[in-house]
């Protein structure tokens, strides 16, 4: 991908001199929203994995914008598998990784072969729920969970046991079939943690007879939620939840050289207008900054964007809760479909699904907070992936339609009666904020008996609320794990992937087509699936694509050596640390 570099320091007459930089030593990165772990196991966000990818590694990772095998480099491994190289055997089902000697804990111990084999295993015997354990179930075991209804499925531990072996100084996988796009998992999850550390903290210490104790947690029971010890450029020296402020300091024994910026601070910074100020004034090296204010950030002295950065992604999704819980819950007023609330099960009416997706202004989110940069999405597919359609089937903006799907939504009630709910969106997301005004405006335009409410949470509270599937109507996006449509599929449609599980969507139709999709090794085949797919998801609205578009970087001229990766976590405004320098 060729990106548009975009210089906008003003020019300086050639007598002056260039700007000196602010802390040297030091790089400031201002997000939005705070960080909900930093457990291996149990992180599947975002800002959560961005901090994990600085502090841990993984046995291979990408080294750059190419998402084919061709773009892997060896981390803890020290070389990347093939059929090539007979680390990869010739049916597909055996991977080798030879673990590399000589590398460092943050607490000074050294990395073992069973350091690796036991990180393997708790990632995928932790599988909490919502949780990334699948990435690993799936290929190694040929399931999505280690529970079935809720019970622990049957010599589950001893199956991920022969899956994952040691041999010598290897690493070795068995694969329950062949799974093309597992280097690209092992690129981006499974990081390695410490057996002895991790069990002299009170976490599982690998024997069998100990670890259903320790599968499907309390978040507070992983004492790595908040401490960590990696093998990474940079090791966890502050966490101020008070004041949302993380500090990074470079690890002086990383075994690839100590990093060039001795700390990182990531500041979480919910209003744009501070944000700006900060990266003005040079307090701030990197903000997080949206589409909708690019222009606010053009011709400042100093600071440079790069325009056109397509991640591999979904993002602005409307997500419907079918079967909210209603314990304790804010979001649903009285509860029931008297015109002062709803039902928990008001989304589960196809009608209500419809009438929503009807009340979109796709365009408009496109014009007004992309900058025109977009087009709606068709389908959760991307640019690039197996099954991608350009011109698929789309909702678009009809408020007639939409006052008929509401009519006919639960027998008429809701037309007759009204309904009144909260929709949530994460603090400091400007784009989230006016997507839910937007939905707020056109839905109550419809029927003066419909009312909305909008809140905002902070991302950490946002997760939680969305977990317990608390909330009615909720806007979301995904950031590919690794580069294949079925990380898509799963995690947005099948009853066992990250949203579904929140929402309680089920449909078996949709989940047989996700399984026989990835198991097809036919190329025309497998296209074919996911057409199919889209066509039922259609019809089924689960969710609401709004568009893709690209994204920017902004950040000051003085920071150097950023490399875009596009399913890098948080990319492209958090990165990988150790790439950069300040000169």
């Amino acid at each position: 991908m060729k990106n548009l570099i975009i210089a906008l320091a003003l020019l300086l007459p050639q007598s002056a001199p260039a700007a000196a930089v602010k802390n040297p030593n030091m790089l400031v990165y201002a997000q939005i929203g705070d960080t909900d772990s930093f457990d291996p196991a149990w992180s599947y966000d975002t800002a959560s994995h961005n901090i994990i990818a600085n502090v841990y590694e993984t046995l291979i990772f990408y080294s750059g914008s190419e998402l084919s095998e061709k773009g892997l480099m060896p981390m803890l491994a020290t070389k990347v598998p093939s059929l090539a190289n007979g680390l990869i055997s010739k049916d597909g089902l055996s991977y080798r990784f030879p673990i590399r000697k000589g590398v460092k804990f943050h607490d000074g111990s050294e990395l073992t072969p069973e350091d690796a084999r036991y990180s393997m295993l708790r990632f995928m015997l932790f599988d909490r729920d919502g949780g990334p354990s699948s990435l690993l179930l799936e290929p190694l075991l040929g399931v999505n969970s280690t529970r079935d209804n809720g019970k622990i499925r049957p010599g589950i531990h001893d199956q991920a046991a022969k899956a994952v072996t040691v041999q010598g100084q290897d690493l070795v996988f068995r694969l329950k079939k062949p799974y093309a796009p597992f280097l690209g998992i092992l690129a981006n999850f499974g990081s390695i943690v410490s057996k002895p550390w991790c069990a002299s903290h009170e976490q599982w210490d690998g024997r069998p007879e100990t670890w259903e104790k320790f599968n499907n947690p309390l978040r507070e029971s992983s004492y790595l939620n908040e401490h960590t010890n990696g093998t990474g450029p940079y090791q966890l020296e502050r966490l101020d939840r008070r004041n949302k402020e993380i500090v990074l300091a470079r690890f002086p024994g990383y075994w690839r050289g100590a990093a060039k910026i001795e700390k990182v601070v990531i500041k979480t910074i919910d209003e744009f207008a501070t944000r700006k100020l900060m990266l003005q004034a040079g307090d701030a090296d990197v903000i997080y900054g949206p589409q909708m204010y690019f222009n606010q950030l053009q011709n400042i002295p100093g600071v440079e964007l790069m325009d056109g950065l397509q991640n591999l992604e979904r993002s602005s999704i409307l997500f419907f809760t079918y079967k909210i819980n209603p314990v304790a819950n804010p979001y649903l007023g009285s509860g029931k479909l008297d015109g002062e609330g709803i039902t928990p099960e008001f989304f589960s009416d196809i009608n209500i699904r419809k009438a929503f997706a009807y009340s979109v202004d796709y365009e408009g989110y496109i014009r007004d907070m992309l900058r025109g940069k977009g087009r709606q999405a068709s389908s959760f597919i991307p640019p690039g992936l197996v099954g991608y359609r350009k011109d698929g089937k789309k909702y678009t903006l009809d408020l007639k339609k939409a006052e008929e799907h509401f009519k006919k939504a639960w027998g008429g009630q809701v037309w007759d009666k009204g309904f009144k709910f909260t929709m949530v969106f994460n603090s400091g997301s400007a784009p989230a904020q006016s997507i839910c005004q937007m939905i707020k405006k056109n839905v109550e335009s419809i029927n003066p008996k419909f009312k909305i409410d909008i809140r905002s949470l902070q991302w950490s509270t946002f997760l939680e609320q969305s977990q317990a599937g608390k909330m009615a109507f909720f806007l979301g996006a995904w950031q590919a794990d690794f580069p294949d449509a079925h990380n898509f599929a799963f995690p947005l449609l099948h009853s066992q992937g990250y949203f579904p599980s929140k929402q309680k969507y089920s449909n078996p139709k949709v989940d047989a087509l996700i399984e026989r999709a990835v198991s097809t090794l036919d190329l025309k085949k497998r296209e074919a699936l996911y057409q199919q797919l889209q066509d039922m998801v259609y019809e089924d609205v689960p969710h609401v694509h709004m568009a893709e578009g690209m994204r920017y970087r902004s950040q000051r001229s003085w920071v150097k050596g950023f490399v875009f990766r596009p399913i890098f976590p948080d990319s492209p405004y958090g990165s990988y640390y150790y790439d950069l320098r300040k000169e």
